[in-house]
């Protein structure tokens, strides 16, 4: 089957309810999964609750009805949040095989591994069921999604080299984040032989409305390129990525992504040079001018990951307001499970005293714990 790298992502499908996603707006969508495939495009990556619990029935409805199962590649996944006990597991794997209309699944995930969830995991036994899938010929591969630092990742995949591809969130503002750590996360990956399928490469529309410099700078360079493309290539053209998320929710933005990610050419020396560019510019409008030295974390008596915090708050602010969900709080959360949170701050001032920026941290936590923990 054709594995051209760009994949759907049925989370947010064109709507006949701005209010309510799961009004899923059938019809336009089975033309955008036509022209996908026309274009020589095969995965499609749904889960238990996207678009009002509603995406897997859409799928069956717009893909598995209308193309024979060689055509097409499904994947889905299991939710921590909504399994109570080891028989919740069958029960929502036997209706996600009846909501899509499939006998089985290409790819299965483990949704959202973090220092919270893989409690749920660990202790429903999900690991060797999963595998288990795999074994009845449920699944054809198995892998996870991942919101969570690089330590927990390298652990994850050392107790458990069964898995077979890690999904983690990639794009160019994250690549180099103290609080996301893409890149570190990537490099663990790579390093247990991993390949890796990209969510969030456009940061859910935040990189699609750049600042204004930078949207200049990069029509200069190729005017017919949209700005949303180059973050998607740049997911894209890192060598262990197997194939890179879009949830596209309209036909323009189908046709857009699905143009240039045709015949895909990886990013070139210059439209790096760029993007490092870009990101400098994006990151000069932050809130809190932290440099991540990490001067002010070894004396703290809370044990508070300050530049970690700043690095989330300072990404979620730059989030676009219509996007609604975004990652940086459960990182946050994941966080604040090994550190102290932002509001356990006692104000002593030894952090403010080694920083070299002179940044008045104090004060800036307050505003991370309000931001998060409301």
């Amino acid at each position: 089957m054709n594995t051209k790298k760009l994949g759907f992502g049925l989370m947010r499908l064109p709507s006949l309810d701005d209010n309510d996603p799961s009004q899923i707006d059938l019809e336009e969508t089975k033309k955008m999964v036509d022209t996908f495939i026309e274009r020589g495009f095969t995965y499609f990556d749904t889960a238990w609750m996207y678009c009002g619990f509603n995406s897997e029935n859409a799928t069956k409805e717009v893909l598995v009805k209308r193309y024979p199962r060689d055509q097409y590649t499904l994947a889905t996944k299991l939710h921590s949040g909504f399994i109570q006990t080891k028989e919740d597991r069958d029960l929502i794997f036997n209706e996600q095989l009846n909501k899509t209309g499939v006998e089985y699944f290409d790819y299965y995930l483990l949704h959202d591994i973090n220092t919270h969830s893989i409690e749920v995991y660990n202790k429903l036994d999900c690991f060797h069921w999963i595998q288990e899938k795999k074994n009845q010929g449920l699944v054809k591969k198995i892998g996870f999604s991942y919101h969570d630092g690089p330590e927990l990742l390298d652990k994850v995949l050392t107790e458990h080299p069964e898995f077979e591809f890690v999904q983690l969130q990639i794009n160019y503002l994250d690549w180099d984040s103290a609080g996301v750590q893409s890149r570190q996360c990537y490099e663990v990956a790579t390093k247990h032989g991993k390949p890796v399928i990209v969510m969030e490469p456009v940061k859910g529309g935040t990189l699609a409305k750049v600042p204004e410099d930078v949207e200049k700078m990069f029509k200069e360079c190729a005017l017919e390129m949209s700005i949303p493309s180059w973050a998607i290539r740049f997911a894209a053209s890192l060598d262990n990525v197997m194939m890179v998320l879009s949830g596209m929710s309209d036909m323009d933005q189908l046709l857009d992504n699905t143009g240039y990610m045709m015949n895909f050419e990886p990013l070139n020396e210059k439209e790096y040079q760029l993007i490092y560019k870009a990101v400098d510019i994006i990151n000069s409008t932050i809130t809190v001018p932290c440099t991540g030295c990490a001067y002010c974390v070894d004396g703290c008596p809370m044990r508070i990951a300050i530049p970690k915090y700043f690095s989330l708050y300072n990404a979620d602010l730059q989030e676009i307001e219509e996007k609604g969900w975004t990652p940086q709080g459960e990182y946050y959360a994941n966080l604040t499970k090994t550190f102290g949170k932002a509001s356990e701050c006692i104000g002593c001032g030894q952090c403010e005293r080694v920083c070299p920026q002179h940044l008045p941290i104090i004060e800036y936590l307050q505003d991370v714990a309000n931001h998060f923990e409301k």
